[in-house]
């Protein structure tokens, strides 16, 4: 492989589908696709729901098999319970590998490869190989910086074969029945079949450290209680940023190289309250797949352009992330949710979407707020924590 028309750093999610884009709407360009990892996605499961697509988004993501939940979701709270009718989707980092296998040429992938170094011409590889490109794009994932602050979704889920149906109809988006610990905590179901379910322990927490024999504890626990008994057949983990402020003009140029475009999470294409990735990860594929032709320079400013938008645009969302992290105790912090959640259902989905208009903004904030006025004031003149590695 010495040289293509788009190379692409990173096979995760966002440079997955900025691929697969590419390949629908221009299915003669030469492409790289590069990633360290042994499969394209890595080891995760990408959820959404179906009000978050933008145009087109359906489309693209067609090609993946997915869970579907057309008759919506579930919330639990310790004072409060709902049904929200709003349809529901999910989709397998396994499935997203062999989708991606099968649309692109295998000359095309690159896996177990490490990029040493990308400029506004190519990647180069490791182990000294050079890949020339007419535009490059980095898609590399998040590093932690002291230019941005907030907290962290830290996260341990299982996918659990049961020896008897679960019993489970809908997803249950959030339980925060649990102990809360560590941060805010709920757990995340989703029903995969009748005797399959994949059960994950979510916390919005201080810092990044992810104590895997802990949660994994705790996660066994919370099955058993709900008589879930069987099999592990996978296991994922994750440690996502929630940003709360922070110098986004210093942080994309702590990180880019000139000439070179960045998008996912290593673009600031993200909801910097739920750490949803996926809307704007196809958002920015169809973007790139429409101005396929474009210099590699060209594609860098365009998309530098678009993220600075984006972070323009969900300045309302850090704001509410300041609220949850500042003003509430640990302990206390799912009361945000809980009452979030007594919101009309349009609220609740443009805000899951990125698109809350000026009266939900209005409606989320006004009424007596769940946490002391007082710690709410030093919380929106403050920016948080930097969003850095744990010591």
């Amino acid at each position: 492989m010495s040289g293509c028309d788009i190379a692409i750093a990173g096979g995760g999610l966002s440079g997955g589908l900025i691929a697969l884009a590419l390949k629908g709407a221009r299915p003669k360009l030469k492409l790289a696709l590069v990633d360290a990892g042994v499969t394209l996605g890595g080891n995760h499961r990408w959820s959404w729901f179906a009000s978050d697509l933008p145009p087109g988004g359906e489309e693209l993501l067609a090609a993946f098999p997915q869970a579907e939940w057309n008759d919506g979701y579930e919330v639990r709270f310790p004072a409060y319970r709902r049904k929200l009718a709003t349809p529901y989707r999910s989709l397998a980092s396994a499935d997203f590998h062999a989708v991606l296998r099968n649309a692109l040429s295998p000359h095309e992938i690159r896996l177990h490869t490490r990029v040493a170094a990308l400029d506004a011409r190519g990647l180069t590889l490791e182990d000294g190989e050079r890949i020339d490109a007419r535009a490059v794009i980095d898609c590399r994932g998040f590093r932690p910086t002291p230019h941005l602050a907030g907290g962290w979704q830290v996260f341990l889920g299982g996918h659990i074969r049961t020896q008897e149906p679960h019993g489970l109809e809908r997803p249950i988006i959030m339980d925060a029945t649990v102990e809360q610990v560590g941060g805010y905590r709920f757990v995340y179901c989703l029903p995969l079949g009748p005797n399959e379910v994949f059960v994950e322990d979510t916390y919005y927490a201080d810092t990044p450290t992810l104590d895997r024999d802990t949660l994994a504890e705790r996660l066994i626990t919370y099955c058993k209680r709900r008589g879930w008994i069987g099999e592990v057949l996978a296991e994922e983990t994750g440690v996502l940023p929630v940003v709360t402020g922070g110098d986004f003009a210093a942080w994309r140029a702590s990180q880019k190289a000139e000439g070179v475009a960045l998008a996912g999470v290593r673009g600031g294409f993200w909801n910097p309250l739920t750490s949803y990735t996926l809307p704007h990860a196809v958002e920015i594929a169809l973007l790139v797949a429409k101005n396929a032709d474009l210099p590699g320079e060209a594609m860098a400013s365009l998309l530098s352009d678009k993220a600075r938008e984006h972070w323009r645009a969900t300045r309302f969302y850090r704001m509410l992330a300041r609220m949850l992290f500042g003003a509430a105790e640990p302990r206390q912090r799912y009361r945000v949710l809980e009452r979030f959640y007594r919101l009309p259902r349009p609220t609740v989905e443009r805000l899951y979407a990125g698109r809350s208009t000026v009266a939900d903004r209005r409606r989320i904030l006004c009424g007596k707020p769940p946490v002391p006025v007082t710690r709410a004031i030093t919380a929106l003149l403050g920016q948080g924590r930097p969003l850095e590695a744990a010591a």
